[in-house]
């Protein structure tokens, strides 16, 4: 059984419509990466999923007792706030030290838990989310543009997180972007979504999608280096090192 899917979900705020007939499923295990411009509708899907807002037509169905890891886009601390790591880990119910420190070191957060949060860099805050997303033990993480604020280093250091994550807890993962350079090359499947799903499947073949091309041009064929096979040398990009592309609808 799916984990969370998407039944002909519309979604409206007044008169906008910013859903159409989203159909998707998530299965056990998988990464699928929803790509789209500012204003394609991918937060609000997500908040449908979580169940943050209601549809206006169709439905979202989650497996019963589903357990979801959430980590939002960024979150707003009072520099003022003298919040310790740990107190934060530990809202809103106490976190047994050792389930605490489990999840800090699988979130690539070692040691920080005497740390102050205003204290942070921009990749050490988004791990301490992740780690308190993990801290109950999650068979889905939703990350809402995890990376933003992040430079390119930071960033494909925070997706080989993620993607170690997934291999060794069997989580599945819907990750949100709207910049291509940062699509894992992991992702069993990309969803490409502009107020509805104009395409999706494996990163190649959405990468060849007219309807791709259509909403990001065919100058951001840089951004596919992330899969791009190099057949004169017999070896592919790793997502790690893959060049930053152009900037491609995050407008």
């Amino acid at each position: 059984m799916s984990l969370i899917s998407a039944e002909s979900v519309d979604l409206t705020y007044g008169r906008q419509v910013v859903l159409h007939d989203v159909r998707l499923a998530i299965e056990p295990g998988e990464i699928v990466t929803v790509v789209g411009p500012n204003g394609s509708g991918k937060t609000s899907l997500v908040k449908a999923l979580i169940g943050a807002v209601q549809p206006t037509r169709g439905r979202v169905v989650q497996a019963q007792g589903l357990r979801i890891g959430y980590v939002p886009q960024r979150l707003h601390i009072d520099a003022t706030l003298p919040m310790s790591v740990a107190r934060f880990l530990s809202l809103p119910r106490r976190v047994p030290a050792a389930e605490m420190r489990a999840a800090l070191a699988s979130a690539g957060a070692d040691g920080l838990e005497d740390r102050t949060l205003s204290d942070l860099s921009g990749g050490q805050m988004q791990r301490v989310l992740l780690a308190r997303a993990l801290i109950g033990k999650p068979q889905i993480l939703i990350l809402d543009e995890p990376t933003t604020g992040l430079d390119q280093p930071g960033a494909a250091a925070f997706y080989r997180r993620i993607e170690a994550l997934r291999d060794e807890t069997g989580c599945a993962v819907l990750m949100v972007s709207h910049d291509l350079h940062v699509v894992m090359s992991a992702s069993d499947r990309v969803i490409c979504l502009n107020g509805h799903i104009c395409c999706e499947g494996h990163p190649e073949t959405v990468a060849s999608a007219p309807e791709y091309r259509a909403l990001f041009g065919t100058g951001t064929h840089g951004a596919l280096a992330l899969y791009r096979h190099d057949h004169a040398h017999g070896h592919h990009h790793d997502h790690a090192d893959a060049a930053p592309a152009a900037a491609a609808g995050g407008g």
